[in-house]
């Protein structure tokens, strides 16, 4: 299947649109059950009588195991293609977040984590490579910044589905988990019907005509690079991300530290609208993304972060704080608005099953220890200047980063050779332009 008619680029047919709404979902019910976590790990501490520092290593391990997960369902779906692997994949995620609703204690929760993360790392690489693969071209920035949304539509659930189990009926966080299994369940019938990406059988075919391995793909010097390059682009990415995002919560509640000393449902809905002001950066970064390019929105949303950080962090109500965290949720995560279109665009498609997802994951990986590092600060110069110092190094790190690497919007999957890095060679269908 190739690109819909230029005239009407937002139109898809059965197939794409399957496609691009499994993988949304897909992406919201991962950060779904990852963000139930954030939101109540000081309630599932005091239950198990762990300290927060130690509770805080329940993300962490999550993050760590996602580059695992991104590597084995990638490569699987380099070899066999999208769809089964995809799957396989969201029963998996599926059917752990469930069990963590009847964790007996931490140990047992650490691990279930520690499975979700192998689920949650195949999910975004595979999902986003399907759905950028077969969207339209020329608006992959405008579906982009949809897809990446997903991620903060799930914290948005995440939190409704908290202000609902907690403050309306009083319910144990477990609930929360037990909810995740409904939703997880209309992705994978949703994901079934959705047919092979057409690029990736064009794409083994011809690695089988000219007797190329997946391996001499990814160990070309040019691709490897830029492999490293992306690791290195996704962790100043992640770090920004989850700096403003992971400890929020706890410091809105906490009253020691510098924390803002707010009642569990004011923070609740706080998370309602910053997640809501995350869903329109999104969708407005990842749309211009298609007229000024992917760097230069990137760019954009890095740097209208840093003068929001005082708002953000230090203001001294719940108003501001509520109007600083929306602001610096939409520059935040508008910046990972072209991020599915830019990882997957600059991904050979004969290993786009897993080159961005592992190049995103691994970048989670040194992002990590972000929230047990922000939990420490907080204990010696309070949450405010934790977030604050995390946040700004980052968003100038994904600046400095952004600007000096290379674009490839716009290119066309059909037209690339797989031994070819995606910005290789100037081909008449593509737009690919290097740094200055």
């Amino acid at each position: 299947m190739t690109d819909l008619a230029a005239s009407s680029p937002l139109r898809l047919n059965r197939d794409q649109r399957n496609a691009f709404i499994a993988s949304w979902l897909g992406w919201t019910m991962d950060a779904f059950d990852y963000f139930i976590i954030v939101l109540v790990y000081a309630e599932i501490g005091a239950e198990f009588h762990v300290p927060l520092e130690q509770m805080a290593f329940l993300t962490t391990i999550t993050l760590i195991m996602r580059p695992v997960g991104a590597y084995l369902f990638g490569l699987w779906a380099d070899r066999v293609g999208r769809r089964i692997p995809l799957i396989v994949d969201v029963c998996m995620y599926s059917v752990v977040g469930f069990l963590c609703a009847f964790a007996p204690n931490f140990t047992v929760l650490f691990v279930l984590r520690l499975l979700y993360g192998i689920g949650m790392g195949g999910e975004w690489g595979l999902g986003a490579a399907l759905t950028m693969e077969k969207v339209p071209r020329q608006r992959r920035g405008f579906f982009s910044g949809i897809l990446q949304a997903g991620y903060s539509s799930g914290y948005l659930l995440a939190s409704l589905a908290f202000l609902l189990v907690h403050s309306v009926f009083d319910l144990s966080w477990r609930w929360l988990f037990a909810l995740s299994i409904l939703p997880a369940l209309i992705t994978l019938i949703i994901r079934s019907r959705v047919k092979e990406s057409e690029v990736w059988e064009t794409s083994r075919q011809k690695l089988e005509r000219s007797n190329t391995s997946i391996r001499q793909v990814f160990f070309n010097g040019r691709i490897l690079r830029r492999f490293v390059y992306l690791v290195l682009l996704m962790a100043a990415f992640n770090w920004m991300s989850h700096g403003t995002q992971d400890i929020y919560p706890t410091f809105l509640k906490a009253t020691d530290h510098g924390g803002a000393g707010l009642d569990a449902t004011t923070a609740g809905w706080i998370a309602v609208v910053y997640n809501a002001g995350a869903i329109v950066g999104c969708v407005i970064l990842g749309s211009l993304s298609d007229r000024w390019g992917r760097k230069a929105t990137i760019i954009l949303g890095a740097a209208l972060t840093i003068p929001i950080i005082p708002i953000f962090a230090f203001s001294p109500s719940a108003g501001f704080l509520c109007l600083g965290s929306a602001l610096i949720q939409a520059t935040t995560q508008g910046a990972w608005g072209a991020i599915p279109a830019h990882l997957n665009e600059m991904s050979p498609n004969a290993i786009r099953g897993f080159y961005p997802g592992v190049t995103y994951q691994l970048g989670n990986v040194i992002a990590a220890f972000n929230l047990p590092i922000q939990q420490a600060l907080a204990g010696t110069i309070g949450y405010p200047w934790a977030m604050a110092l995390t946040v700004g190094g980052a968003a100038v790190a994904v600046i400095l980063l952004t600007a000096f690497g290379r674009q490839a919007k716009g290119i066309d999957f059909h037209a690339e050779d797989p031994s070819d890095a995606p910005a290789a060679g100037a081909r008449p269908s593509a737009v690919s332009e290097s740094a200055a």
